[in-house]
């Protein structure tokens, strides 16, 4: 497997799409709770700062992605914002480790000075210790703030790196 990971182009949508739904079905890590369709799905990913994939070079299979866009406007507009997706086939193979590498250069070449979580899950463990190994500092935690997929609340974590 040879991962390379790019800027998504318009053919990339179908795949993106597919895989972004996977994990808003899965109801543990992202806060929406609807799926996109082909429609929704280009318009959300064109509607973004940068959006990266990871890409097998091998099989042109598309593994992963990350989306990339402002935390906030005006004043707070140099903090930005990602969320990453890994295909459930692909968890475990550090994809989603070089897609937080690539964001990180992203979000410098864009402009941003700082990339926050609002959000990460508690009991995310792997995405925790992916963050805190890549420089994250964790801002404290949010009790009860996140709606598990099956009805439980858990605690949710703010991140936060310099860049």
């Amino acid at each position: 497997m040879n991962i390379v990971v790019r800027a998504y182009t318009e053919s990339d949508v179908p795949r993106m799409t597919e895989i972004w739904n996977e994990v808003v079905r899965d109801g543990i890590a992202f806060p929406q709770t609807e799926c996109l369709d082909l429609e929704s799905g280009q318009t959300f990913f064109d509607s973004q700062t940068h959006c990266g994939v990871a890409e097998d070079t091998d099989s042109r299979e598309l593994l992963g992605l990350y989306i990339l866009h402002p935390n906030n406007v005006g004043r707070c507009g140099h903090i930005c914002n990602a969320s990453y997706a890994v295909s459930a086939e692909a968890r475990g193979k550090h994809i989603g480790e070089k897609l937080v590498r690539d964001c990180l250069a992203q979000g410098r070449t864009h402009g941003f000075r700082i990339l926050q979580f609002n959000a990460v899950v508690r009991t995310n463990t792997a995405a925790r210790r992916l963050y805190e190994k890549l420089g994250f500092v964790q801002l404290g935690v949010i009790p009860q703030g996140f709606l598990m997929k099956d009805g439980h609340y858990e605690d949710i974590c703010p991140y936060y790196h310099m860049l």
